[in-house]
């Protein structure tokens, strides 16, 4: 299995994020992508490619031109009030207040493009960001050119960037921008399985109401969990999407006994859709000891979910998302290539 790596992630170290109610040092870092990389090499995975440069073209497909133009000029714009800190947001358009105008003003266009205070905008993050979206392009390329599989190591992860917002380290959606070139380049059918710790709710919302690409998502129970406002059952899809989003949210505590049914019947799931290709949010945040997650996964498990998904006998685009066991992440994500390799 080919793996596409950028070193330019680099560019993205944010300082701080808002979590537990104060500023912390971020938990996403560049030392996870590391990590995975040389968990890569160290067990002869396979050839590790720089990803080529798509342009913004296959990034607009999934996400607002709007929300794209804000990502590439917000460094420039934050810096232009005299400020060379990271750039957070402040404040957010509730309910109660409008939310269709788009505010002339960084400070307001922060909020209202962001679903949190976890997204620092940094000098180099928009050409990690749009690095990232290559390398998962890159990836879902050598998927259209007839690979069996491929794993885009992405950096800064994706699956909570939605059509028009960024949230949750994530700015852009790389398994949604991925999931949209197998469709633009052959592939009548395409589906994306999910299974990080946290609802995919920025890849659900961009394919809600859609058919063509099936959502099926692992995750935390919302209603006790980040990002709260989406991921329980009963999210279906809408209009011709209807039937083609499935979530399985999971109680705190969740061990292989509850996370393997459930990933058994997602699977299943997948068979009866008959995609042509498959793309998978791999977040392997689920791990027992990571510090922000709380389920119960064990470092065998990981090779089980990997040999699941090798079942499904279909091509494959594994798309980096979370882990923050930062000293664990590079076994735990590549135990699951390692484990669908040795399944197929």
């Amino acid at each position: 299995m080919n793996t596409i790596y950028s070193h330019l992630h680099h560019r993205h170290h944010g300082n701080a994020e808002l979590i537990d109610g104060k500023l912390l040092p971020c938990f996403e870092m560049p030392r996870r992508a590391e990590m995975v990389l040389a968990r890569v090499r160290e067990v002869g995975l396979g050839d590790v490619a720089a990803p080529d440069a798509f342009g913004l073209d296959p990034i607009r497909r999934v996400h607002d031109d709007g929300f794209v133009d804000f990502l590439a000029t917000a460094w420039a714009e934050w810096t232009a009030e005299g400020r060379t800190h990271d750039a957070l947001p402040l404040v957010w358009p509730v309910r109660s207040l409008r939310g269709d105008r788009v505010p002339e003003y960084i400070d307001g266009k922060l909020g209202y493009y962001s679903l949190d205070a976890g997204v620092p905008i940094t000098a180099g993050t928009w050409e990690a960001i749009t690095t990232s979206a290559d390398v998962a392009l890159t990836g879902a390329r050598v998927i259209a050119d007839g690979a069996a599989s491929a794993f885009a190591l992405c950096r800064p992860p994706g699956h909570h960037a939605a059509s028009a917002a960024m949230g949750g380290y994530c700015y852009l959606n790389n398994a949604a921008i991925a999931a949209q070139y197998l469709r633009d380049h052959g592939c009548a059918r395409v589906a994306i399985l999910d299974v990080d710790y946290h609802h995919g709710n920025g890849t659900q919302e961009i394919f809600y109401q859609r058919r063509d690409v099936l959502f099926l998502s692992l995750h935390a129970d919302p209603r006790v969990e980040y990002p709260y406002f989406l991921g329980y059952a009963d999210e279906l899809g809408a209009g011709p999407g209807f039937g083609f989003t499935r979530n399985y949210p999971l109680p705190h505590g969740t061990t292989w006994d509850e996370y393997g049914p459930a990933l058994a019947d997602a699977c299943d799931q997948v068979r009866a859709f008959r995609p042509e290709t498959l793309v998978v949010s791999l977040g392997v945040d689920t791990y027992e000891h990571d510090p922000i997650s709380k389920f119960r996964l064990r470092a065998d498990d990981f090779p089980r979910i990997g040999a699941h998904i090798a079942a499904l006998d279909l091509p494959t685009l594994f798309v980096m998302e979370g882990g923050y066991a930062v000293e664990d992440i590079g076994v735990n994500a590549v135990s699951v290539l390692t484990g669908f390799e040795q399944g197929r």
